[in-house]
């Protein structure tokens, strides 16, 4: 059985849902857990300290090693303080996992400033910003000895990435997430830190958001801790080099994303007019690919 015993974890939006499994998860495997939670709403309104103890509790009531750390992912300051703590209490941190995020749901011609705003700095700067500061620490605690084992950073996006009506604000900021995290997976590589990105499929708190008669799934059928034990392997040694990949759990299912990729290509010597993008763009370039793309991903 694979145990994480000597690994610490911290877990962003540990307070809830996907976070609150994998935090329990990691912990049941024998890992020290720092449960990060602002504990605000899921539109990110108000502030509760206790959503983070509570769970850091139940670890400890459990037999298992967990502290709370209450505070805002998208303040760059908190994220480093974080880090820093968690290294202060534990000494090391070797896993970071942020599931921290907040919907304000609407279509883009109604969509307000403000809306937009608060979810892409949660759902994206909120992601950054503790990435960075966990990336900072593992550079230079790496040195020229480099570390005992790779060190594992995971960040979460989600389906509506690929586009979801209604959910413009959500889809651009996961959307960038996995821009980021191949980016960033590529910058660390050599100082033995991988970075992946999770889109994973639970019941939680946002899926409660949806109408009942429309939630694509129940509790039963989905629930979070169906999620958390690929976050777990991704802390482990198990998944030594696996980085810059986007992985899905949900279910019964765990998979691995393809990365974009050109469907067809159409090569025109001289290079492309108008008038023979008219003539030709639709039969000889696209052929059969689907250029009407307007599904609902939800």
């Amino acid at each position: 059985m694979t145990a994480l015993d000597d690994r610490v974890c911290v877990v962003g939006g540990g307070g809830n849902g996907l976070g609150a499994a994998t935090a329990r998860e990691l912990a049941d495997r024998g890992a020290s857990v720092v449960v990060n939670d602002l504990g605000t709403s899921v539109r990110g309104e108000g502030s509760d300290p206790d959503v983070a103890e509570e769970v850091a509790e139940d670890i400890r009531e459990a037999g298992g090693e967990a502290t709370a750390h209450a505070g805002d992912l998208t303040d760059f300051e908190y994220a480093r303080g974080l880090i820093a703590d968690a290294v202060a209490e534990y000494g090391r941190v070797d896993f970071v996992a942020n599931f921290a995020g907040i919907l304000r749901d609407d279509f883009a011609t109604n969509l307000s400033e403000e809306d937009w705003r608060a979810v892409v700095e949660t759902n994206l700067t909120g992601q950054f910003a503790l990435l960075q500061a966990a990336c900072r620490h593992w550079r230079e605690a790496a040195g020229d000895a480099g570390f005992d084992s790779q060190r594992s950073y995971l960040t979460v996006s989600a389906r509506s990435a690929r586009g979801n009506a209604g959910q413009v604000n959500y889809a651009a900021a996961k959307a960038g997430i996995l821009g980021m995290v191949r980016t960033v997976a590529a910058e660390m590589h050599r100082s033995g830190v991988r970075v992946n990105a999770l889109v994973p499929n639970g019941y939680t708190r946002m899926t409660e958001t949806v109408p009942e008669e429309h939630r694509p799934y129940t509790r039963e059928e989905m629930p979070p801790e169906r999620v958390a034990p690929l976050a777990a392997y991704l802390a482990s040694d198990d998944a030594a080099d696996v980085t810059g990949c986007t992985l899905y759990a949900g279910g019964d299912r765990v998979g691995v994303f393809s990365e974009p990729s050109l469907d067809r290509v159409g090569v025109r010597p001289g290079g492309w007019t108008l008038d023979a993008l008219t003539e030709h763009f639709r039969e000889d370039v696209a052929g059969d690919v689907d250029l009407t793309r307007t599904d609902n991903y939800f």
